[in-house]
């Protein structure tokens, strides 16, 4: 397998999100990525190109398929666009040659969210998960681990900064302590209070908000910028907050993460 190219630098002041690296047409294989170029060492038979239909994960959908030929020449020629991460394919899968890009989140360089298995300078990783959605009422959990060296305490609610694609602020709504403004089957939240991560220690805290859409304008708010407190560093996450015209966002406290 050839050593990959390592994907182009991002921009100064911004840092992809996603798996994606660029909206292009990308190509690779099951077993991953290869440099970019092109390589042409002769006629080969022709593969087939089969349409597959698929929605896609984490902005990344899968467009076709070439499966080779039945007498595969030991000749071939392959041309690499960019990278994406395929992930980890069975043996017996065809090789993956195209991909289409559907969307490439980027947040400031200096506020991604930092990647599993590393630890920010401020000893603290601030991330979002998948959420989870049940009957239009929609919840996502924010994280924070304490990966340093030394105890580190929070009180009381994250603290939000709505934003647009354009990672400008998003008025007309209103971010409510608790989520039993949202709706009572969200669950019960606890009351807020001090808590004390030792390292390796981690808190939780939510999002709680429903998608109804009724006469007005749908807001949708792609990225929210989340301080643990008020001083921390800021860290900008993408859970796409599909509001509809509700305006509201319930936001449960801290609790410390059971082992």
């Amino acid at each position: 397998m050839r050593r990959p190219t390592p994907p182009r630098p991002a921009p100064a002041r911004t840092a992809p999100f996603l798996a994606a690296v660029a909206a292009t047409t990308l190509l690779l294989t099951a077993c991953g990525t290869e440099g970019a170029g092109t390589a042409d060492t002769g006629a080969a038979d022709a593969p087939v190109r089969t349409q597959v239909d698929d929605p896609g994960k984490d902005g990344v959908r899968i467009t076709s398929l070439t499966l080779p030929s039945v007498s595969p020449s030991p000749r071939r020629s392959k041309t690499v666009r960019g990278t994406v991460r395929a992930g980890e394919l069975p043996p017996t899968a065809p090789r993956v040659t195209q991909a289409e890009v559907l969307q490439v989140t980027k947040v400031p360089a200096g506020e991604a969210p930092a990647e599993a298995g590393t630890c920010p300078e401020s000893g603290i990783r601030v991330s979002a998960d998948e959420g989870d959605a049940a009957m239009g009422l929609r919840v996502v959990g924010l994280h924070l681990d304490n990966c340093g060296t030394r105890e580190y305490t929070v009180e009381g609610y994250p603290l939000l900064e709505l934003l647009d694609d354009s990672l400008e602020p998003v008025d007309g709504v209103e971010i409510l302590d608790g989520s039993r403004g949202i709706n009572t089957g969200a669950g019960d939240d606890r009351q807020p209070r001090p808590v004390t991560l030792g390292p390796g220690e981690s808190a939780t805290a939510g999002l709680v908000w429903r998608n109804t859409t009724e006469p007005g304008t749908s807001v949708n708010v792609p990225h929210v910028r989340v301080r643990a407190k008020a001083g921390a560093d800021p860290v900008t996450v993408t859970p796409g907050l599909d509001l509809g015209t509700t305006g509201k966002l319930g936001v449960r406290p801290w609790v410390k993460a059971e082992r």
